[in-house]
């Protein structure tokens, strides 16, 4: 439908979009701010020290591959996409700030509150209470490894029926939706890092190409399974990241970013519980549903695949342990990632005028490339940076592609950790199939709509899941005294 008629399913799009974003705007908001609570009492309840499979079980994955895989499922694309883009875009206008405080340091670092609060313990918190359940449900108490499994102490055996059939199927399409989000994103800043590096063409032609190549790769990848490609594709990941975040933080301004990492990391703690409750009063204002009910969408259609996946990587793990790692570590990476990214755009704005916030205005792919063009260093080693960031623009798209892959072959085939390999190909395909069809109706703003609208559904599943979590945790408790 959408790529028989791009225009028409562009504005349908659209359409849902506001329609959501409007009427259930404050949903998703006292949602995700009710999730965050309640990870935060399960890691300090009495359940803290059960453990997500056997008593006598240990964690597969040491810490860095279990850290590596999950923060390379769980952001990878997204981060690297907004990392410049979204605190440039907020230090010119946002509703915490007055016309005379854009691009102004006021301006910056309201602009760093606001993202460093859509990429932190929010979305991560929902990842913690489905992956629990899963992971619970699944390694704990011998059900499937799917998401119908979390509805088990609430709907019993029914979860074998219609009704289960159902939470899996809404699963499948919001982890459909959501990694092509992060694939389309993912495409248009690879073209943008190709045309900085080799001038290749910018355009939608160039950015299916591109999803069609690196989604065979991903698809080979997925083939391999968790133990082989995807667990050395996310070592590497974190390696190229950590990497690229040591180059930037030498060769940016680094004192600045050392001032920059306390502030900002102060500054969101102070004003967490303001903005987690902050809906806008203005009903004409964009800002909010454009922004804040887009990352809570995107964060709620990603939590099945990254849920399920986290699953997958962490039996044995107790309750603390899980909570922690899945909530703090990729948390904090994520301050230092927008801290170094953002604030090193935001210094050369500010003090040394680099044209950065007009190119983001022009196109935001273009943010990260510019921002790189813009340090103090010679050709060679800005071009070595802005090619290291592209391969990792690359493996992260891979290493989503193929956990996705995998997680929505174990969803269909009831929880079986290796499904078949036609299974995996023909959601690979599918997978990079969807991405390529948003991109060609309607963009970015197709590819936000497809998160919000395939959020609202599952975000049901995701209540009665904790409620049977909850419900679970709270009758092993009471059994133990």
């Amino acid at each position: 439908f959408t790529v028989i008629n791009p225009t028409y399913a562009g504005n349908i799009f659209s359409a849902a979009k506001s329609f959501i974003a409007n009427e259930f705007g404050g949903f998703y908001i006292y949602l995700m701010s009710i999730i965050l609570l309640l990870a935060v009492l399960l890691s300090i309840s009495p359940a803290h020290n059960i453990k997500l499979g056997k008593d006598d079980e240990d964690p597969e994955f040491n810490l860095f591959q279990w850290f590596s895989m999950l923060f390379g499922a769980g952001l990878g694309i997204g981060i690297l996409f907004w990392s410049i883009a979204e605190p440039m875009t907020h230090m010119q206008s946002n509703p915490f700030i007055s016309e005379s405080e854009q691009l102004t340091e006021i301006g910056a670092q309201v602009g760093m509150r606001l993202s460093l609060f859509h990429w932190g313990f929010h979305g991560w918190a929902i990842y913690v209470v489905l992956g629990m359940a899963i992971a619970y449900s699944s390694f704990r108490k011998g059900l499937p490894l799917s998401i119908r499994s979390t509805l088990y102490v609430v709907f019993g055996d029914r979860i074998y029926g219609p009704l289960g059939f159902f939470a899996d199927l809404l699963a499948v399409a919001g982890t459909v939706f959501g990694i092509a989000t992060s694939l389309g994103l993912g495409a248009q800043q690879i073209n943008a890092g190709l045309n900085y590096l080799a001038d290749m063409t910018i355009g939608i032609t160039t950015q299916i190409g591109l999803i069609g190549v690196i989604s065979l790769v991903a698809t080979v990848s997925a083939l391999t399974g968790v133990n082989r490609g995807i667990r050395i594709l996310s070592v590497l990941n974190m390696r190229l990241t950590l990497l690229i975040l040591l180059a930037f933080f030498v060769l940016g301004p680094t004192s600045y970013l050392i001032t920059s990492l306390a502030n900002n990391t102060l500054d969101y703690l102070v004003n967490l519980p303001k903005l987690s409750f902050w809906v806008d009063p203005d009903t004409e204002s964009p800002w909010q549903n454009s922004w804040t009910i887009f990352y809570w969408g995107w964060w709620i259609a990603w939590a099945p695949f990254v849920s399920m996946f986290i699953a997958r990587i962490s039996r044995g793990r107790t309750v603390r342990e899980f909570v922690l790692g899945v909530l703090l570590a990729p948390t904090l990476l994520a301050i230092v990632w927008l801290t170094i990214f953002g604030n090193t755009a935001i210094y050369l704005q500010l003090y040394e005028n680099s044209g950065i916030a007009a190119a983001v205005n022009q196109d935001l792919t273009s943010a990260l490339f510019t921002t790189i063009e813009s340090m103090k260093a010679n050709t060679i080693v800005t071009t070595t940076i802005a090619t290291v960031c592209v391969i990792l623009l690359v493996t992260y798209f891979v290493t989503s592609a193929d956990s996705a892959t995998l997680v929505i072959c174990t969803l269909i085939t009831m929880g079986d950790p290796n499904p078949s390999q036609r299974l995996r190909i023909f959601w690979g395909v599918a997978i990079g199939s969807v991405a390529a069809a948003l991109l060609f109706s309607g963009g970015l703003a197709a590819l936000q709509t497809a998160s919000i609208l395939a959020a609202l559904p599952f975000s049901i599943v995701v209540i009665l899941a904790s409620f049977s979590l909850c419900t679970g945790l709270y009758k092993e408790v009471q059994e133990r005294r």
